[in-house]
Protein backbone atom coordinates (compact mmCIF):
# COMPACT_ATOMS: atom_id res chain seq x y z
CA UNK A 1 0.00 0.00 0.00
CA UNK A 2 1.38 3.41 -0.94
CA UNK A 3 1.58 6.32 1.49
CA UNK A 4 -1.31 8.08 -0.23
CA UNK A 5 -3.43 4.91 -0.32
CA UNK A 6 -2.90 4.53 3.42
CA UNK A 7 -4.08 8.10 4.05
CA UNK A 8 -7.26 7.31 2.12
CA UNK A 9 -7.73 3.98 3.90
CA UNK A 10 -7.42 5.68 7.26
CA UNK A 11 -10.20 8.10 6.33
CA UNK A 12 -8.04 11.21 6.31
CA UNK A 13 -8.60 12.52 2.80
CA UNK A 14 -11.84 14.31 2.00
CA UNK A 15 -11.12 16.17 -1.22
CA UNK A 16 -8.10 16.82 -3.43
CA UNK A 17 -6.95 18.60 -6.55
CA UNK A 18 -4.71 16.91 -9.13
CA UNK A 19 -4.77 13.56 -7.36
CA UNK A 20 -2.24 11.81 -9.61
CA UNK A 21 0.34 14.56 -9.13
CA UNK A 22 -0.28 14.54 -5.39
CA UNK A 23 0.28 10.77 -5.28
CA UNK A 24 3.54 11.21 -7.15
CA UNK A 25 4.81 13.79 -4.67
CA UNK A 26 3.71 12.11 -1.44
CA UNK A 27 4.61 8.54 -2.37
CA UNK A 28 8.12 9.54 -3.44
CA UNK A 29 8.87 11.88 -0.56
CA UNK A 30 8.90 14.97 -2.79
CA UNK A 31 6.24 17.01 -1.00
CA UNK A 32 7.09 20.13 0.96
CA UNK A 33 3.74 20.80 2.57
CA UNK A 34 2.31 23.12 5.15
CA UNK A 35 -0.48 23.11 7.69
CA UNK A 36 -1.44 26.30 9.49
CA UNK A 37 -2.07 26.75 13.22
CA UNK A 38 -3.61 29.92 14.63
CA UNK A 39 -1.98 30.76 18.00
CA UNK A 40 -5.22 31.49 19.84
CA UNK A 41 -4.10 29.72 23.05
CA UNK A 42 -0.84 28.72 24.73
CA UNK A 43 -1.46 25.04 24.05
CA UNK A 44 -2.58 22.85 21.18
CA UNK A 45 -5.63 20.67 21.85
CA UNK A 46 -6.89 17.36 20.53
CA UNK A 47 -8.68 19.16 17.72
CA UNK A 48 -5.18 19.63 16.25
CA UNK A 49 -4.37 15.94 16.61
CA UNK A 50 -5.28 14.89 13.10
CA UNK A 51 -3.03 17.55 11.58
CA UNK A 52 -0.10 16.66 13.84
CA UNK A 53 -0.44 12.93 13.16
CA UNK A 54 -0.67 13.58 9.43
CA UNK A 55 2.50 15.67 9.50
CA UNK A 56 4.29 12.89 11.36
CA UNK A 57 3.11 10.23 8.87
CA UNK A 58 4.24 12.22 5.85
CA UNK A 59 7.58 13.12 7.41
CA UNK A 60 8.19 9.42 8.14
CA UNK A 61 7.68 8.84 4.39
CA UNK A 62 10.41 11.36 3.51
CA UNK A 63 8.30 14.48 2.93
CA UNK A 64 9.09 17.82 4.59
CA UNK A 65 6.46 19.47 6.81
CA UNK A 66 6.15 23.18 7.43
CA UNK A 67 4.24 24.13 10.55
CA UNK A 68 2.93 27.59 9.76
CA UNK A 69 2.10 29.59 12.86
CA UNK A 70 -0.43 32.30 12.16
CA UNK A 71 1.20 35.15 14.03
CA UNK A 72 0.02 37.51 11.27
CA UNK A 73 -3.40 36.05 10.45
CA UNK A 74 -3.92 35.69 14.21
CA UNK A 75 -4.00 39.48 14.35
CA UNK A 76 -7.12 39.31 12.14
CA UNK A 77 -8.90 36.11 13.14
CA UNK A 78 -10.45 33.37 11.03
CA UNK A 79 -14.24 33.81 10.63
CA UNK A 80 -14.71 30.10 9.78
CA UNK A 81 -17.14 28.38 12.11
CA UNK A 82 -17.60 31.47 14.28
CA UNK A 83 -20.66 33.55 15.08
CA UNK A 84 -18.76 36.55 16.44
CA UNK A 85 -15.45 38.31 15.94
CA UNK A 86 -12.43 36.77 17.63
CA UNK A 87 -10.80 38.61 20.53
CA UNK A 88 -7.73 40.59 19.45
CA UNK A 89 -4.40 39.38 20.86
CA UNK A 90 -1.25 41.36 21.55
CA UNK A 91 1.97 40.53 19.64
CA UNK A 92 3.50 39.38 22.96
CA UNK A 93 0.69 36.90 23.59
CA UNK A 94 0.91 35.58 20.05
CA UNK A 95 4.68 35.05 20.36
CA UNK A 96 4.28 33.24 23.68
CA UNK A 97 1.68 30.94 22.17
CA UNK A 98 3.92 30.26 19.16
CA UNK A 99 6.77 29.22 21.48
CA UNK A 100 4.47 26.84 23.34
CA UNK A 101 3.27 25.32 20.06
CA UNK A 102 6.78 24.48 18.88
CA UNK A 103 7.61 22.70 22.11
CA UNK A 104 4.48 20.53 21.84
CA UNK A 105 4.87 19.90 18.10
CA UNK A 106 8.38 18.58 18.66
CA UNK A 107 6.82 15.42 20.13
CA UNK A 108 5.36 14.71 16.71
CA UNK A 109 7.71 16.35 14.23
CA UNK A 110 11.50 16.21 13.87
CA UNK A 111 12.68 19.80 13.31
CA UNK A 112 16.40 18.91 13.27
CA UNK A 113 18.67 19.48 10.26
CA UNK A 114 15.96 21.10 8.14
CA UNK A 115 13.76 17.98 8.17
CA UNK A 116 10.84 20.23 9.07
CA UNK A 117 10.32 23.95 9.46
CA UNK A 118 8.31 26.14 11.77
CA UNK A 119 7.65 29.58 10.32
CA UNK A 120 5.49 32.50 11.38
CA UNK A 121 3.45 34.29 8.73
CA UNK A 122 3.96 37.53 10.65
CA UNK A 123 7.42 37.51 9.03
CA UNK A 124 5.89 38.52 5.68
CA UNK A 125 2.35 39.71 6.44
CA UNK A 126 3.39 42.39 8.94
CA UNK A 127 5.67 44.04 6.37
CA UNK A 128 3.10 44.25 3.59
CA UNK A 129 2.20 47.71 2.34
CA UNK A 130 -1.56 48.24 2.08
CA UNK A 131 -1.42 49.90 -1.35
CA UNK A 132 0.92 47.18 -2.56
CA UNK A 133 -1.54 44.50 -1.45
CA UNK A 134 -4.42 46.27 -3.21
CA UNK A 135 -2.44 46.59 -6.45
CA UNK A 136 -0.56 43.29 -6.50
CA UNK A 137 -2.97 40.88 -4.79
CA UNK A 138 -6.42 42.49 -4.90
CA UNK A 139 -7.00 42.08 -8.68
CA UNK A 140 -6.71 38.30 -8.34
CA UNK A 141 -9.70 37.96 -5.99
CA UNK A 142 -13.34 38.29 -6.99
CA UNK A 143 -15.54 39.72 -4.24
CA UNK A 144 -18.56 37.95 -5.72
CA UNK A 145 -16.73 34.65 -5.55
CA UNK A 146 -15.43 35.27 -2.04
CA UNK A 147 -18.95 35.90 -0.76
CA UNK A 148 -20.02 32.45 -1.91
CA UNK A 149 -17.45 30.81 0.37
CA UNK A 150 -19.03 28.93 3.27
CA UNK A 151 -16.77 30.61 5.83
CA UNK A 152 -18.27 33.99 4.86
CA UNK A 153 -21.86 32.98 4.13
CA UNK A 154 -22.44 31.76 7.67
CA UNK A 155 -21.38 35.14 9.08
CA UNK A 156 -23.29 37.41 6.71
CA UNK A 157 -26.50 37.52 8.76
CA UNK A 158 -24.80 38.55 12.01
CA UNK A 159 -22.27 40.78 10.32
CA UNK A 160 -18.86 40.18 8.80
CA UNK A 161 -16.22 42.82 9.46
CA UNK A 162 -13.93 44.05 6.69
CA UNK A 163 -11.08 42.94 8.95
CA UNK A 164 -12.25 39.31 8.82
CA UNK A 165 -13.11 39.57 5.14
CA UNK A 166 -9.37 39.91 4.50
CA UNK A 167 -8.59 36.54 6.09
CA UNK A 168 -8.95 34.62 2.82
CA UNK A 169 -6.55 36.98 1.08
CA UNK A 170 -4.01 36.68 3.89
CA UNK A 171 -4.20 32.86 3.99
CA UNK A 172 -3.90 32.69 0.21
CA UNK A 173 -0.86 34.94 0.39
CA UNK A 174 0.69 32.51 2.88
CA UNK A 175 0.84 29.74 0.27
CA UNK A 176 2.24 32.19 -2.28
CA UNK A 177 4.97 33.27 0.17
CA UNK A 178 5.80 29.71 1.26
CA UNK A 179 6.01 28.59 -2.36
CA UNK A 180 8.53 31.30 -3.15
CA UNK A 181 10.56 31.12 0.07
CA UNK A 182 10.69 27.38 0.76
CA UNK A 183 9.50 25.61 -2.38
CA UNK A 184 6.29 24.60 -0.62
CA UNK A 185 4.25 22.70 -3.22
CA UNK A 186 1.35 21.37 -1.16
CA UNK A 187 -1.06 22.54 1.52
CA UNK A 188 -3.37 20.72 3.89
CA UNK A 189 -6.25 22.06 5.94
CA UNK A 190 -9.71 21.49 7.30
CA UNK A 191 -12.75 21.13 5.10
CA UNK A 192 -13.92 24.64 6.06
CA UNK A 193 -10.63 26.01 4.68
CA UNK A 194 -11.18 24.74 1.14
CA UNK A 195 -12.05 28.13 -0.38
CA UNK A 196 -9.09 29.82 1.31
CA UNK A 197 -6.69 27.14 0.08
CA UNK A 198 -7.99 27.21 -3.46
CA UNK A 199 -7.41 30.95 -3.34
CA UNK A 200 -3.75 30.30 -2.54
CA UNK A 201 -3.32 27.87 -5.43
CA UNK A 202 -5.02 30.28 -7.81
CA UNK A 203 -2.88 33.20 -6.60
CA UNK A 204 0.33 31.26 -7.31
CA UNK A 205 -0.78 30.35 -10.81
CA UNK A 206 -1.97 33.87 -11.62
CA UNK A 207 1.12 35.60 -10.23
CA UNK A 208 3.77 33.12 -11.34
CA UNK A 209 2.20 31.53 -14.40
CA UNK A 210 0.75 28.15 -15.24
CA UNK A 211 4.09 26.45 -14.84
CA UNK A 212 4.14 27.32 -11.14
CA UNK A 213 3.47 24.07 -9.37
CA UNK A 214 1.14 24.05 -6.36
CA UNK A 215 -1.15 21.35 -5.05
CA UNK A 216 -4.00 21.53 -2.59
CA UNK A 217 -5.38 18.84 -0.32
CA UNK A 218 -8.07 19.24 2.28
CA UNK A 219 -8.74 16.98 5.27
CA UNK A 220 -11.71 16.43 7.53
CA UNK A 221 -9.98 18.33 10.29
CA UNK A 222 -12.85 20.49 11.42
CA UNK A 223 -15.86 18.23 11.07
CA UNK A 224 -14.06 15.41 12.88
CA UNK A 225 -11.07 16.96 14.60
CA UNK A 226 -12.86 19.86 16.25
CA UNK A 227 -15.59 17.55 17.46
CA UNK A 228 -12.92 15.39 19.08
CA UNK A 229 -11.33 18.46 20.64
CA UNK A 230 -14.35 19.51 22.66
CA UNK A 231 -15.99 18.10 25.76
CA UNK A 232 -18.67 19.38 28.08
CA UNK A 233 -16.02 21.15 30.14
CA UNK A 234 -14.12 22.67 27.21
CA UNK A 235 -11.02 21.79 25.22
CA UNK A 236 -8.78 18.81 25.97
CA UNK A 237 -5.28 20.26 25.87
CA UNK A 238 -1.94 18.67 25.00
CA UNK A 239 -0.30 20.66 27.80
CA UNK A 240 -0.10 18.42 30.90
CA UNK A 241 -0.63 21.48 33.12
CA UNK A 242 -4.00 22.10 31.48
CA UNK A 243 -5.15 18.49 30.98
CA UNK A 244 -3.37 15.88 33.08
CA UNK A 245 -2.16 12.66 31.40
CA UNK A 246 -4.83 10.77 33.36
CA UNK A 247 -7.63 13.06 32.16
CA UNK A 248 -6.20 12.92 28.64
CA UNK A 249 -6.26 9.12 28.79
CA UNK A 250 -9.78 9.14 30.18
CA UNK A 251 -11.01 11.41 27.40
CA UNK A 252 -10.02 8.89 24.76
CA UNK A 253 -11.11 5.96 26.94
CA UNK A 254 -14.60 7.48 26.97
CA UNK A 255 -15.12 7.97 23.21
CA UNK A 256 -18.38 6.64 21.80
CA UNK A 257 -18.47 3.04 20.57
CA UNK A 258 -19.23 4.29 17.06
CA UNK A 259 -16.11 6.50 17.00
CA UNK A 260 -13.41 4.33 18.56
CA UNK A 261 -12.24 2.48 15.42
CA UNK A 262 -12.46 5.69 13.37
CA UNK A 263 -10.16 7.38 15.89
CA UNK A 264 -7.74 4.44 15.94
CA UNK A 265 -7.48 4.54 12.15
CA UNK A 266 -7.04 8.29 11.89
CA UNK A 267 -4.86 9.03 14.89
CA UNK A 268 -2.74 6.03 15.88
CA UNK A 269 0.21 4.51 14.08
CA UNK A 270 -0.94 0.92 14.53
CA UNK A 271 -0.80 -1.11 11.30
CA UNK A 272 -4.02 -1.09 9.27
CA UNK A 273 -3.98 -4.89 9.17
CA UNK A 274 -4.19 -4.95 12.96
CA UNK A 275 -6.93 -2.30 13.04
CA UNK A 276 -9.01 -4.03 10.36
CA UNK A 277 -9.22 -7.12 12.57
CA UNK A 278 -10.96 -4.95 15.19
CA UNK A 279 -13.85 -4.22 12.83
CA UNK A 280 -15.60 -7.36 14.07
CA UNK A 281 -15.15 -6.44 17.73
CA UNK A 282 -18.25 -5.69 19.78
CA UNK A 283 -19.40 -5.46 23.36
CA UNK A 284 -16.55 -5.79 25.86
CA UNK A 285 -14.03 -5.89 23.01
CA UNK A 286 -14.88 -2.28 22.17
CA UNK A 287 -13.75 -1.33 25.68
CA UNK A 288 -10.44 -3.02 24.90
CA UNK A 289 -10.24 -0.98 21.68
CA UNK A 290 -10.84 2.19 23.69
CA UNK A 291 -8.01 1.27 26.06
CA UNK A 292 -5.70 0.73 23.07
CA UNK A 293 -6.70 4.11 21.63
CA UNK A 294 -6.24 5.92 24.94
CA UNK A 295 -2.85 4.34 25.62
CA UNK A 296 -1.46 4.97 22.13
CA UNK A 297 -2.47 8.64 22.06
CA UNK A 298 -1.37 9.35 25.63
CA UNK A 299 1.99 7.75 24.80
CA UNK A 300 2.28 9.95 21.73
CA UNK A 301 1.66 13.17 23.67
CA UNK A 302 3.03 12.46 27.16
CA UNK A 303 5.42 9.52 26.69
CA UNK A 304 5.11 5.82 27.42
CA UNK A 305 5.78 6.11 31.17
CA UNK A 306 2.93 8.60 31.70
CA UNK A 307 0.64 6.54 29.46
CA UNK A 308 1.35 3.42 31.53
CA UNK A 309 0.68 5.32 34.78
CA UNK A 310 -2.60 6.69 33.43
CA UNK A 311 -3.70 3.25 32.24
CA UNK A 312 -2.84 1.62 35.57
CA UNK A 313 -4.68 4.35 37.48
CA UNK A 314 -7.74 3.99 35.25
CA UNK A 315 -7.83 0.21 35.64
CA UNK A 316 -7.46 0.50 39.41
CA UNK A 317 -10.21 3.09 39.57
CA UNK A 318 -12.65 1.09 37.47
CA UNK A 319 -11.64 -2.44 38.42
CA UNK A 320 -14.97 -2.90 40.21
CA UNK A 321 -16.82 -2.72 36.89
CA UNK A 322 -18.49 0.70 37.10
CA UNK A 323 -19.13 2.71 33.92
CA UNK A 324 -16.06 4.41 32.50
CA UNK A 325 -18.00 7.57 31.83
CA UNK A 326 -17.37 9.07 35.27
CA UNK A 327 -19.75 11.91 36.16
CA UNK A 328 -18.34 15.20 37.37
CA UNK A 329 -19.47 18.09 39.54
CA UNK A 330 -18.05 21.63 39.56
CA UNK A 331 -17.96 23.49 42.86
CA UNK A 332 -18.97 27.15 42.99
CA UNK A 333 -17.56 29.81 45.33
CA UNK A 334 -20.66 29.60 47.52
CA UNK A 335 -19.97 25.91 48.17
CA UNK A 336 -16.98 26.90 50.32
CA UNK A 337 -17.22 28.07 53.90
CA UNK A 338 -14.21 30.11 55.02
CA UNK A 339 -12.26 28.72 52.09
CA UNK A 340 -12.99 25.02 52.57
CA UNK A 341 -15.67 22.40 52.00
CA UNK A 342 -16.19 19.28 54.14
CA UNK A 343 -16.43 15.69 52.97
CA UNK A 344 -20.12 15.37 53.85
CA UNK A 345 -21.00 18.37 51.67
CA UNK A 346 -19.00 16.91 48.80
CA UNK A 347 -20.90 13.62 48.99
CA UNK A 348 -24.26 15.41 48.95
CA UNK A 349 -23.43 18.02 46.32
CA UNK A 350 -21.97 15.40 43.99
CA UNK A 351 -25.13 13.33 44.28
CA UNK A 352 -23.32 10.29 45.70
CA UNK A 353 -25.54 10.47 48.81
CA UNK A 354 -28.99 12.05 49.13
CA UNK A 355 -28.40 13.56 52.58
CA UNK A 356 -25.71 14.48 55.09
CA UNK A 357 -26.89 11.70 57.42
CA UNK A 358 -26.26 9.10 54.72
CA UNK A 359 -22.97 10.77 53.91
CA UNK A 360 -21.96 10.53 57.57
CA UNK A 361 -22.91 6.83 57.64
CA UNK A 362 -20.88 6.11 54.49
CA UNK A 363 -17.76 7.75 55.93
CA UNK A 364 -18.10 6.06 59.32
CA UNK A 365 -18.51 2.66 57.64
CA UNK A 366 -15.30 3.14 55.67
CA UNK A 367 -16.97 3.35 52.29
CA UNK A 368 -15.62 6.74 51.14
CA UNK A 369 -12.28 7.56 49.53
CA UNK A 370 -10.71 10.58 47.86
CA UNK A 371 -8.16 9.99 45.09
CA UNK A 372 -7.78 6.39 46.27
CA UNK A 373 -7.27 7.22 49.99
CA UNK A 374 -9.94 6.22 52.47
CA UNK A 375 -11.61 9.03 54.45
CA UNK A 376 -12.47 8.01 58.02
CA UNK A 377 -13.17 11.37 59.69
CA UNK A 378 -16.49 13.10 58.99
CA UNK A 379 -14.83 16.45 59.79
CA UNK A 380 -12.34 16.13 56.91
CA UNK A 381 -12.38 19.24 54.74
CA UNK A 382 -10.57 20.50 51.65
CA UNK A 383 -9.41 23.92 50.47
CA UNK A 384 -10.10 25.19 46.96
CA UNK A 385 -6.52 24.35 45.92
CA UNK A 386 -7.21 20.65 46.41
CA UNK A 387 -9.48 20.68 43.36
CA UNK A 388 -7.03 22.30 40.93
CA UNK A 389 -6.54 19.05 38.99
CA UNK A 390 -9.88 17.55 39.93
CA UNK A 391 -10.59 15.17 42.81
CA UNK A 392 -12.02 11.66 42.38
CA UNK A 393 -14.58 10.99 45.10
CA UNK A 394 -15.69 7.39 45.58
CA UNK A 395 -18.53 5.91 47.65
CA UNK A 396 -18.77 2.16 47.89
CA UNK A 397 -17.36 0.03 45.10
CA UNK A 398 -19.16 1.40 42.08
CA UNK A 399 -20.01 5.08 42.66
CA UNK A 400 -17.55 7.73 41.51
CA UNK A 401 -17.62 11.44 40.82
CA UNK A 402 -14.89 13.83 39.76
CA UNK A 403 -15.07 17.07 41.72
CA UNK A 404 -13.81 20.18 39.94
CA UNK A 405 -13.37 23.81 40.90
Amino acid sequence: MTVYDELVARGLIAQVTDEEEIKELINNGKATFYIGFDPTADSLHVGHFMALCLMKRLQMAGNRPIALIGGGTGMIGDPSGRTDMRQMMTPETIQHNCDCFKQQMSRFIDFSEGKALMVNNADWLMDLNYIEVLREIGPHFSVNRMLTAECYKQRMEKGLSFLEFNYMIMQSYDFYALFQKYGCNMQFGGDDQWSNMLGGTELIRRKLGKDAYAMTITLLLNSEGKKMGKTQSGAVWLDANKTSPFDFYQYWRNVADADVLKCIRMLTFLPLEEINKMDAWEGAQLNQAKEILAFELTKLVHGEAEAAKAQDAAKALFSSGNAADMPSFTLAEEDFTEGSVDILSLLVKSGLTPSRSEARRAVEQGGVSVDGEKVGDIKTSYSADAFADGMVLKKGKKNFCKILK
